[in-house]
């Protein structure tokens, strides 16, 4: 299997304090991974190393796609400009048209962003970072503010964006639900050896819901796992 992510050895300190601290991790091309942990375990930090916002101390890290999209916790859409506009800066009319309909914008690309909910807003945040085909996506809390029923129509239509292009997902959220409904694959990361202390295959049907006794099965197994990461 192609590689789209190799990190080895990664370290990364701010002022005295190390965040990482020799962390390796391989994730595959097409992979859905999701980074849990504690508050300061460095989820936040090695995802923007890997999308090159952030250096790492030492170590090495290749990431083998060319483009990558970023959809962030708060939204970052120009304030000037319509919905149409925010995705014509970065992309050609036909792509803008295909992901207004597939990502339910239809009606709304007109609007400027203080006109638009905050669901809304994180839609053409996605639709953004889909529109230049990506071929690594990474989520940073993305939904966290949103309430679950408009989180769980998002994550539905992001993953019938993945089912058609095959993207490299690679997320970090508080939320474990949100984690295993899109991810095939978790690892925890441990605040005080700056590491990873687990790395977990997700083994859940294709099409998931979260109410189900597997998911939920896992979700408690996960937190087990979060909380001993976070005391040890």
């Amino acid at each position: 299997m192609a590689k789209c992510v190799i990190a080895r050895d990664l370290t990364k300190s701010f002022e005295n304090l190390s965040v990482l601290s020799g962390l390796s991790l391989e994730v595959d091309a097409g992979e859905r991974l999701v980074l849990l942990g504690a508050s300061g375990s460095g989820k936040t930090t090695l995802l923007r190393i890997i999308a090159g916002l952030d250096y790492p101390g030492s170590g090495f890290l290749e990431v083998a796609a060319q483009r990558i999209g970023f959809v962030f916790q708060e939204p970052r859409l120009i304030p000037w400009r319509t919905v149409r506009e925010n995705l014509l800066f970065v992309n050609r009319q036909g792509e803008v048209e295909r992901l207004l309909e597939q990502l339910r914008l239809k009606g709304f690309e007109n609007y400027y962003p203080a006109q638009l909910s905050g669901g809304m807003k994180q839609r053409v945040n996605l639709a953004r970072a889909l529109i230049i085909k990506p071929a690594l996506l990474l989520l940073d809390e993305a939904f966290a503010s949103l309430d679950p029923p408009v989180k769980m129509s998002i994550l539905d239509d992001l993953m019938k964006q993945w089912q058609n292009n095959r993207f490299t997902i690679i997320s970090v959220t508080h939320d474990l639900k949100e984690g295993l409904y899109m991810a095939d694959r978790a690892v925890i990361l441990d605040s005080s050896t700056g590491q990873i202390s687990h790395d977990i295959e997700i083994d859940l049907e294709a099409q998931r819901s979260i109410f189900s006794p597997r998911l939920l099965q896992l979700e408690a197994r996960m937190l087990q796992l979060m909380t001993q990461a976070a005391v040890t």
